[in-house]
């Protein structure tokens, strides 16, 4: 199917994607919903009245809202009938939009002249740990071959609650973080900025209808509660966390930042590169087991921008489809204590990991925890990543002619704050 929107192969919006994200303009500050098509935004909240089919005609409220949680609330078949009417409206073959010059005037935005905005409330956000190669990676580092993954790592996947609070959306800055950190574990500890910041090769996946409190998502159901993908930075000052983490796990060290893409691309798209699970071996326990393919061919790239330098540099290539742990699994694992989810919940893959050095999705690993430097494009070196530093992730999925991506996820490193440490308490 083409659309009447001039779309390009390689471009990421073709009319089989149709992601949806939260923009506003300058000479319009409201945040609407919009649909990505090639370099334009088609904004839902002008063409609602056209969604007249049997479950919108009594909901096109939900496209005036300033989030996509309204519309993720309604279900997979809500979801089903919208994607299938913005198809039909922005297909070739219908006069509809296509002809009304004068409502396409007002339905229509360039991506250039757009603001992108978080799409969802999140309300909560949970971070996986579900790649085995970068689990094995950072095991060896910290714990030797033999004991590489934790006795639990192979039966469930593991994950923490992360700090929905410092999500933020793709090209929002990052300020170094301070914190507590012991480069000499035969010395006390310091207080500084993080000289160890790093990033996480990541994607994520918002969820639809909330549940109740009590009542678990069952694996043959979890698909219907996932409403799409974002690609994510969770960015990692890897010397806080070391010395912060037992026993507790991950704090300050990850709560500063995490950076998602505008624009969240939906299962419906998805569907064509859906690919074999990854073998598990031992079976896990009958609540998570499901024989039905749900992982997902996409591509994804890592490139590092320094500031004093028009070159960037890919210095990661990874695969989604590399984790070990499904989505499907770690929302029913997340939920099988009747933990409830809302809608607009952000659950997190971990840090994506294949299994050749450069698909490694960690500083942490290319550099093998600092031994080994990366060489940029413009001659200098990295170990970690340094003030300035701008940080570009990029997905896609390849079909025959097309590409169904999720543009980029960006973020660049500010300097750390300038805090004194005093007997009274910090001050700026």
């Amino acid at each position: 199917m083409k659309s009447f929107i001039n779309v390009g192969p390689d471009c990421h919006f073709p009319i089989q994607n149709l992601p949806y994200g939260i923009f506003s303009t300058s000479d319009n500050p409201r945040h609407r919903i919009g649909v990505a098509i090639g370099d334009q935004i088609l904004d839902l909240s002008v063409v609602k009245h056209l969604f007249d089919g049997p479950l919108m005609r009594d909901k096109q409220n939900v496209f005036e809202a300033p989030v996509l949680n309204p519309l993720m609330a309604l279900g997979k078949v809500a979801w089903q009938e919208v994607r299938a009417r913005i198809t039909e409206l922005l297909s070739l073959s219908l006069p509809t939009l296509r002809d009304d010059l004068d409502l396409r005037k007002h339905a229509f935005v360039s991506q250039n002249d757009a603001i992108m905005h978080l799409p969802a409330a999140i309300g909560d956000y949970t971070d996986f740990y579900s790649s085995i190669n970068h689990a094995t990676n950072v095991g060896i580092m910290f714990r030797g071959k033999e004991n590489a993954l934790m006795p639990n790592w192979k039966h469930l996947p593991v994950g923490y609650h992360g700090r929905a609070s410092s999500v933020v959306v793709s090209g929002t800055p990052i300020r170094r973080p301070n914190g507590q950190t012991r480069p000499n574990d035969l010395e006390p500890p310091i207080f500084g900025p993080s000289k160890l910041l790093d990033i996480e090769l990541e994607m994520a996946f918002l969820t639809g209808p909330s549940t109740d409190l009590g009542v678990p998502i069952p694996i043959n159901q979890a698909q219907d509660y996932i409403f799409g993908m974002v690609l994510m930075n969770d960015w990692s000052a890897r010397d806080i966390q070391k010395w912060e983490y037992v026993p507790l796990g991950p704090f300050l060290g990850k709560n500063f930042g995490t950076s998602i893409s505008p624009w969240v691309v939906s299962m419906e798209a998805l569907k064509p590169f859906c690919c074999a699970n990854v073998s598990q071996d031992p079976k896990p326990l009958p609540y998570l087991q499901h024989s039905d393919p749900y992982n997902f061919d996409i591509n994804l790239q890592v490139a590092i921008k320094p500031e004093d330098s028009e070159t960037q540099t890919v210095i990661c290539q990874s695969k989604f489809k590399y984790l070990y742990w499904t989505m499907k699994q770690q929302l029913t694992h997340h939920t099988i204590t009747g933990c409830n989810i809302n809608s607009g919940d952000l659950l997190a893959s971990g840090t994506i990991s294949g299994p050749s050095p450069d698909s490694y999705g960690s500083l942490l690993e290319l550099t093998w925890r600092g031994t080994k430097s990366l060489t940029l494009e413009n001659g200098s070196t990295r170990y970690f990543l340094k003030d300035g530093d701008e940080v570009i992730i990029t997905g896609y999925s390849q079909g025959d002619g097309y590409r169904v991506g999720f543009g980029s996820c960006t973020g660049k490193i500010l300097p750390a704050l300038q805090l004194k440490c005093q007997m009274k308490g910090f001050y700026f």
